[in-house]
């Protein structure tokens, strides 16, 4: 822990200070306002921003903390340390940056890089693999692609199952079945493809896993994935050489927060779909997929955005809304009291719990219905982390307890313009009457949306009109203050002369 300290920087050492305050830990002298009233007499407690401590300060408060918390504190510094030497040597050594460093960048610049990857990797299971040397570290440009498949545990987290990692020729590293240490509740297989019969035998741990992993990291290594902080979040791996699929490519007519799937960008990008509506996900060719990803960003660049083809949203998606983030004590069915009574609604019982929580369907007649369905719902709208709208909703229960949930779209709003409809006419010639009132229903979600979207642009013409109008205002105030200005001016000039004529008055008479 000592060494850990003394070799880190001033502005590692005042966040791990922070954190401690944040937290409420305590050394052996107590917290750190206790700690400076007993360490400085002089200052004390008055100044207690850390950042404005001296390094020496620091350290000697950090080294007043048990073995145990030390622990976790040289995780902590370790972990800033090296993004803090990544950040420094891309500022002062730009000229230095290889391809492959400028897409860790881009994942780093990702306006929710810092939500995706603050982990708790001070927490006694995790692991930080440390960089090593930051200049051999940042010249290397092996990379390592990594996915994994996770199942749900009793107590409501992910547990890995199966882990798989390839090398930049998509050659295989690592592709092990993994036991699970929690009670598994639901073995996802429609997803994973892995079921209880699969993993009996196996013996390898997620320690095991974490090492194999490790080894592979050294030397500076460039870990590749799609949406990989999940897959690290599961692996309780914290490492910050990193490129997030998800993260590198510019999408056309979405916002900078939507994370498209690792299919619709395989399919934009790569000209190929990972796996067919409904297959459950194969971790090594996933694993495969995303280092093909970056691969083709590194030879083709891809500056400019890319469109995410709609056609690849299944058309019973728009018939659904997702709720979720319900309280497992509330009945499914008392769900449908949050949408009007004159649609016509199926709650899927089949729940999927989380924890104190569980998520499910309401699927609809039509994507029309579903779309005016959750415009007509009253409550706060937000946007998800993929650019989905939701809302967070109040329901009042048969027995009088009100209760909060989600109500989501099945897709970001961008896709929907993305959608080809064929032509009407021929379309409709050899249609069922199902498939028509299908189509038509899909026209119509389409044009309500465009219809929003005009409304909206309305809105942002009437603010701007507003905003030229309020300068415009402020203009005409600064006119008249420069004129009040010009006034004053004038009036000093002549009371200048007025005292001009004065004082000859008075030199005249003094010379009689």
């Amino acid at each position: 822990m000592e060494e850990a300290i003394a070799k880190a920087d001033k502005e590692v050492l005042a966040e791990i200070v922070k954190f401690s305050q944040k937290n409420s830990l305590k050394g052996s002298k107590g917290g750190w306002k206790e700690f400076l009233d007993s360490h400085d007499q002089k200052f004390g407690s008055g100044l207690s921003d850390p950042s404005k401590r001296s390094a020496d300060v620091l350290i000697a408060f950090l080294l007043t903390f048990t073995k145990k918390d030390c622990k976790f504190l040289s995780k902590m510094i370790k972990r800033r340390s090296d993004r803090a030497e990544m950040e420094r040597f891309v500022k002062e050594f730009p000229d230095q940056e290889t391809p492959e460093q400028r897409l860790v960048q881009l994942t780093v610049e990702h306006p929710q890089y810092t939500q995706h990857y603050s982990f708790p990797s001070h927490d006694e299971d995790w692991m930080i693999v440390p960089l090593g040397k930051i200049f051999k570290v940042m010249s290397s440009q092996t990379l390592l692609s990594v996915d994994c498949e996770m199942v749900l545990c009793r107590d409501g987290t992910d547990a890995v199952v199966r882990v798989c990692a390839v090398g930049r020729n998509l050659e295989v590293k690592l592709d092990k079945l993994v036991k699970p240490s929690k009670d598994v509740v639901d073995y996802r297989t429609y997803i994973t493809g892995i079921s209880a019969k699969d993993l009996e035998g196996v013996t390898c741990s997620l320690d095991e896993i974490q090492k194999s992993l490790k080894k592979l990291l050294s030397h500076g290594t460039i870990l590749v994935g799609h949406a990989l902080h999940n897959d690290l979040k599961a692996l309780k791996i914290d490492y910050p050489r990193v490129i997030d699929t998800a993260s590198i490519f510019k999408l056309k007519n979405l916002p900078t927060t939507y994370s498209p799937s690792l299919n619709n960008l395989c399919k934009s990008v790569l000209g190929y779909e990972v796996r067919k509506e409904g297959e459950p996900h194969n971790c090594l060719t996933d694993a495969q997929a995303a280092m093909k990803l970056v691969l083709a960003k590194l030879e083709n660049g891809f500056d400019d955005p890319i469109a995410i083809d709609g056609k690849n949203v299944p058309e019973s998606d728009l018939m659904k809304l997702f709720l979720h983030k319900v309280p497992v004590e509330v009945p499914c069915q008392e769900l449908r009291g949050v949408f009007s009574v004159k649609y016509d609604i199926d709650i899927q019982d089949d729940l999927r719990v989380r924890g104190q929580h569980y998520s499910t369907f309401a699927i609809f007649k039509d994507a029309g219905d579903a779309y005016s369905a959750f415009r007509g719902i009253e409550g706060q709208e937000t946007m998800d982390t993929s650019g989905r709208l939701q809302k967070n909703v109040t329901l009042t229960q048969s027995t009088g307890r009100t209760f909060t949930f989600y109500v989501r779209r099945m897709t970001a709003d961008g896709l929907l313009n993305n959608i080809k409809f064929p032509k009407k006419r021929n379309a409709l010639e050899d249609d069922t009457q199902d498939q028509k009132r299908q189509r038509t229903s899909l026209l119509q979600c389409y044009h309500i949306e465009e219809i929003e979207k005009l409304k909206q642009e309305l809105r942002d013409r009437d603010d701007l009109v507003k905003e030229i109008e309020k300068l415009k205002q402020e203009l005409r105030d600064r006119e008249d203050r420069v004129e009040e200005i010009e006034k004053l001016k004038q009036d000093l000039h002549d009371r200048e002369d007025e005292i001009f004529k004065l004082q000859e008055i008075i030199a005249s008479r003094e010379e009689t």
